[in-house]
């Protein structure tokens, strides 16, 4: 389960940067690997569990904080063009 979280984390991450849609898929998949992480810590895996939630919690992060970003940026075009 934490190599699977790592796996999960890392492609969040990935997934971030990708234009479109990818965003909720990133807050998605980094949300899984914080639960498979939590569950290979549970079973022992620390290491490497530890590390997967580690990158599933900066990939939510990361989502979360460009989903803001576009939502501002977008209202304040709106605004500015008067739409």
């Amino acid at each position: 389960m934490g190599a699977i979280s790592l796996i999960c984390g890392i492609a969040g991450i990935i997934l971030t940067f990708v234009p479109g849609i990818s965003l909720w898929v990133a807050v998605a998949v980094g949300a899984l690997g914080i639960i498979l992480a939590a569950v290979g810590k549970k079973k022992g895996e620390k290491g490497i569990a530890t590390a997967g939630l580690v990158l599933s919690i900066i990939a939510v992060s990361l989502a979360i904080l460009f989903i803001a970003v576009c939502a501002g940026a977008e209202k304040a075009a709106n605004d500015l063009i008067g739409g």
